[in-house]
């Protein structure tokens, strides 16, 4: 691809296309056929982009566990299938989990009904800051990153103070408001299983508020001209405990194991679920939490995913590796270190691959 780089202003184009509150979904609908500047990709990260369709068998497959009885005789091999796949991938997906077929199709199409609104309702929403608890915007790192990623998204801040009904967009409010309270059921049931696995207290988690502070990221990948020259969402690791996530049947998504890309395939009516940043500090580097990313869509169907991040809800709350899991033979790996401090961090960091783990190590 050809680029005039003396004719290239990225300060200026980017300020333009986020000045314009329309998002990718605004580009596309303009008509054009190759993708602005901003949006292509340096050719180390190009390089390494494996299409989904790659006929070279995948190194692994993502576990999938069935949560059907979490409270019978079988929570303890549950458990243990959580905690082998939190230690090995930092990743699984789980099927039978409580929510129901229509309660995922309802906030799937909800979240694509809000983004495919017109401009100039949707741009209602437009904001980089989450004042409201609300924002509709395109890509969260768009000012840090090296170029930006093809997707919009609507932010919604959950708890621990949820936004009032009415600062929520209209189409989509009651399936947000639903799904909210399908997954902290689920969120409080899964915390108690990935405790287990490292071997703490039934309600460790729960105690230290790590399913009090929820954001619901609902982001939209409309088809795009060039996907062998942009992603979707770039590299990176979420910084959170744990991160729920609902596919449509399109998928993109992919994980890094070792040097490879694995793709996570949807398996219908699942939940994908990855560790954190903080959960893998928590847990003294027993749970891994993993750099994954997201391929541009390259179907004419828009790719709508949700994303439900756990994370404390007490800013000035002190974390590091919890007491139980450091001993003479396991000592810290990490300091200790207010929420506050942690997610400063993150922020000041673009989406890149690089370990917010690291800044925080012994």
């Amino acid at each position: 691809m050809a680029i005039n780089e003396g004719n290239y202003h990225r300060a200026k184009e980017l300020k333009q296309f986020d000045d314009s509150k329309a998002g990718v979904k605004g580009l596309l609908d303009s008509g054009l056929s190759s993708i602005p500047r901003i949006f292509v990709y340096p050719p180390q990260t190009l390089a390494d982009l494996k299409p989904s369709s790659s006929s070279s068998p995948s190194p692994i497959s993502i576990p999938t566990i069935n949560l059907s009885a979490p409270d019978s005789d079988c929570r303890s091999t549950i458990a243990a299938e959580i905690s082998r796949a939190a230690r090995e991938l930092g990743f699984f997906q789980i099927v039978n989990h409580g929510i129901s077929p229509g309660a995922l199709d309802r906030t799937i199409a909800a979240v694509k009904a809000f983004h495919e609104q017109p401009p100039e309702v949707r741009s209602r929403f437009y904001r980089r800051e989450m004042g409201t608890g609300v924002s509709y915007l395109s890509n969260v790192d768009l000012y840090q990153s090296k170029a930006a990623s093809w997707r919009d998204t609507l932010q919604v801040r959950l708890g621990p103070t949820p936004p009032a009904p009415e600062q929520v967009p209209e189409i989509c409010r009651d399936a947000v408001a639903e799904w909210d309270r399908e997954v902290v059921r689920l969120g409080e049931v899964l915390m108690n299983l990935v405790g287990e696995g490292l071997g703490l207290d039934a309600g460790r988690l729960r105690e230290l508020s790590c399913v009090d502070g929820r954001t619901m990221v609902g982001h939209y990948y409309p088809y795009c001209p060039q996907p062998d020259v942009t992603v979707g969402l770039g590299s990176h690791a979420d910084p959170g405990v744990l991160t729920v996530l609902l596919q449509d049947h399109m998928g993109g998504l992919q994980i890094k194991y070792g040097e490879v890309w694995v793709d996570v395939k949807p398996v219908p009516g699942s939940l994908v679920i990855n560790i954190g940043d903080l959960l893998q500090i928590m847990s003294n580097d027993e749970y891994k939490s993993v750099d994954h990313r997201v391929l541009a869509n390259s179907n004419r169907e828009p790719r709508v995913s949700i994303a439900l991040f756990f994370n404390p809800s007490t800013r000035d709350k002190v974390f590091g590796p919890l007491p139980e899991l450091v001993s003479p033979e396991k000592p810290a790996v990490y300091r200790q270190f207010t929420y506050s401090e942690f997610m400063q961090r993150f922020f000041n960091k673009e989406l890149d691959g690089k370990s917010l783990r690291n800044y925080f190590k012994l």
